[in-house]
């Protein structure tokens, strides 16, 4: 009998694999994780009507926090109080400064040299001298006719005094019947008349004397005339040497030395150095915004000063208003002008408001619109925009804390309401 190897044979367990069973159950399971997988990706895509690359595009984080409304431009320093001296009549300029010297008020700058304004000086000085010598004899003429009226009244008054004695002897020899009636008459004709020459010398010396009044009041009147015709021309030759209205520093030389200049041709300016303020451009967009005394930070290297708004202008030019700030308490050393520092103006601060960062996607949507990012989608909702400063947006509704936005321009989007974002 030959031997087998069944005595060296033993039964095995069964293994899962020969399970026809299980395996089946595996692959479907395999098949619904992929199938669930497909579809979560699937599911922002399936509304989505375009795609757009994720690296054009700039998305944002909606925060809450305090908005700053503010204006950050370069402005130019410019002095506030830059007079120009002009010639105050023809003739040639004689300057004793220089472009750039530092002048003190009062100190004589340049001298203009003028003949003709001479001349015409040392000519009314002359009229002058003749019309205060008539009013002088005019009033000699007023002291001599009151003394001819008070000799008059008194020869009138002698002869009014006689003729009142011969009247009153006459009338005694009447009573006494010495003289006729006839000479009482005479005498009493001779006092009537002596009374009325009194009356008329009376008379006669208050005429002339307002005449000689009047007529020395003309020749007055005419000096006191002749008196501001030479002032104003002493006035003009004294201006003829131009000085510093300010303490500062000579901006420019408008004519060449020694060069023959028109009257009220502009000749010299100076800089006020302690009156310096910036000037800056504005965008229109703030300019309804600005007001005069608003707080304001001037730059200057690493050192900050105080400043606020002196003036707006009340037109656009260019986009821009022309907006003046000043100093408060300091200003930088060493100023020059046209010199550029870096001005800031606070307009508004608003807390605890939320905020996105701003960007193209207002003008797009209106500020009423903006595209929400959640995962690889976009999608379109409404949003009520407040405040706007130069790098954030107020959100008044439609957003909260955390969410994402797209703030550069969504032309691209085609105004579709969902948006599928492709890495």
């Amino acid at each position: 009998m030959i031997r087998d190897t069944s005595a060296q044979d033993r039964p095995l367990a069964k293994s899962a694999a020969s399970r026809p069973w299980w395996r089946g159950r595996t692959a479907i399971a395999i098949t619904v994780v992929v199938v669930a997988g497909l579809w979560y990706v699937a599911r922002g895509w399936l509304g989505a009507e375009r795609a757009v690359d994720r690296d054009r595009i700039r998305i944002a984080r909606v925060e809450r926090g305090t908005l700053v409304r503010d204006v950050v431009a370069d402005a130019r320093v410019v002095a506030a109080n830059s007079p120009t001296l002009y010639a105050i009549a023809a003739g040639a300029v004689d300057f004793h400064v220089r472009a750039g010297d530092t002048v003190t008020r009062g100190q004589s700058l340049a001298t203009i040299a003028s003949p003709e304004l001479q001349s015409r000086l040392t000519q009314e000085q002359a009229t002058l001298a003749g019309l205060d010598a008539g009013v002088e004899r005019a009033g000699l003429d007023v002291q001599h006719g009151k003394a001819n009226a008070r000799m008059l009244i008194a020869q009138a008054d002698i002869d009014r005094q006689a003729a009142a004695r011969e009247l009153e002897i006459n009338q005694q020899l009447y009573e006494k019947g010495v003289i006729a009636s006839l000479e009482l008459k005479r005498s009493e004709d001779s006092l009537k008349k002596s009374n009325i020459a009194l009356d008329h010398a009376r008379t006669e010396a208050s005429l002339q004397s307002q005449e000689l009044a009047f007529d020395l009041g003309t020749r007055t009147q005419a000096l006191d005339r002749q008196r501001a015709v030479v002032k104003e021309l002493e006035r003009q030759v004294a201006a003829l040497e131009l000085t510093s209205p300010v303490d500062g520093q000579v901006g420019q030389l408008v004519v060449a030395q020694r060069a023959t200049v028109a009257a009220n041709a502009p000749i010299i300016t100076v800089v006020d150095l302690g009156a310096f303020e910036l000037e800056l451009r504005v965008p229109d967009s703030f300019a309804r915004d600005l007001a005069i005394g608003m707080t304001a930070e001037i730059t200057s290297g690493t050192a900050r000063f105080a400043g606020r708004v002196r003036s707006v202008s009340p037109e656009v030019v260019e986009g821009t208003v022309a907006t003046r700030l000043e100093f408060v308490d300091q200003r930088p050393a060493g100023l020059r002008q046209n010199q550029r520092l870096t001005a800031r103006i606070l307009i508004e601060e608003r807390p605890d408001v939320l905020k996105v960062a701003r960007g193209p996607f207002l003008d797009d949507g209106g500020g009423n619109s903006a595209y929400f990012v959640d995962g690889d989608v976009a999608e379109r909702r409404p949003i009520k925009t407040g405040a706007i400063s130069l790098d954030a947006v107020e959100i008044v509704s439609g957003a909260h804390d955390g969410d994402q936005i797209v703030v550069t321009a969504t032309d691209t989007f085609a105004g579709a309401p969902r948006v599928r974002l492709a890495n």
